[in-house]
């Protein structure tokens, strides 16, 4: 098994709360390098999102990245 299959098992029912970590691990890189690589975390964001098989969740401060 891999990591990502644990991770994803670990995720299992609670999507919405590792999206939301996601954002927020992107929104703290994006502030620290003053939107430097935003590009680039935006697409780290997007897949990770896409693996854990979630989407933003409704009424989040960052809509779905496409």
């Amino acid at each position: 098994m891999s990591m990502l299959d644990k991770l994803k098992g670990m995720m299992k029912g609670h999507e919405d709360t590792a999206a939301k970590g996601v954002d927020k691990a992107g929104d703290a890189v994006d502030k620290k390098t003053g939107n430097k690589y935003q590009s680039q975390v935006d697409s780290a964001q997007k897949k990770m999102d896409e693996q854990l098989g979630g989407q933003a969740t409704p009424g989040d401060d960052n809509p779905p990245r496409g």
